[in-house]
C-alpha cells in the first residue's frame, strides 16, 4: 500500500512539475513574439515589474499597458533562456536574453505555483549592462 501511496504522489508531483515547463516554454513564446497579452496572463493580480527605469507594483492591466509600450518600441527578433532555477519554497526564476531592433536586454521572472495555478510575481526587463 506504500508503494502505491508513493507511486500516485510521484505522478502528481511529476505532472505538477510538467505543468509548469510548459507555463515556462508559453511565457517564453509570447516574449519571442513580443506579446504582452500572453505574457500578462500569467501575472498575479498586482505584480512587482521593471521594465527599464520604469519600476513599481502594478495592477495586471497596467502591467500589460507597459509591456505593450515596451514591444512598440522594442520589435523582438529572438529570445533565448540563459537560466532556469527552483527553490525549495517551489517558485522557480527564468533569466533570459531578448534581442530587440534597439539592442539586446536581459529579461528576469519569478513563478510560483499555489495550488494549481502558476503565476508570475517579478518580472523584469533591463538593460544588459544593469
Amino acid at each position: 500500500m506504500k508503494t502505491r501511496s508513493f507511486i500516485v504522489l510521484f505522478i502528481i508531483a511529476l505532472s505538477s512539475f510538467a505543468f509548469t515547463l510548459d507555463v515556462i516554454d508559453d511565457i517564453a513564446s509570447a516574449i519571442r513574439s513580443g506579446n504582452p497579452k500572453n505574457i500578462s496572463k500569467y501575472f498575479i493580480e498586482n505584480i512587482d515589474l521593471k521594465v527599464i527605469e520604469q519600476e513599481d507594483v502594478y495592477s495586471k492591466q497596467q502591467a500589460e499597458m507597459i509591456l505593450k509600450d515596451f514591444f512598440g518600441k522594442h520589435p523582438v527578433k529572438s529570445y533565448t533562456v540563459a537560466h532556469k532555477s527552483e527553490s525549495k519554497n517551489g517558485s522557480q526564476y527564468v533569466i533570459g536574453t531578448i534581442e530587440t531592433s534597439n539592442g539586446k536586454f536581459r529579461i528576469y521572472f519569478l513563478i510560483k505555483t499555489t495550488g494549481a495555478q502558476t503565476l508570475i510575481q517579478q518580472f523584469r526587463i533591463e538593460t544588459e549592462n544593469e
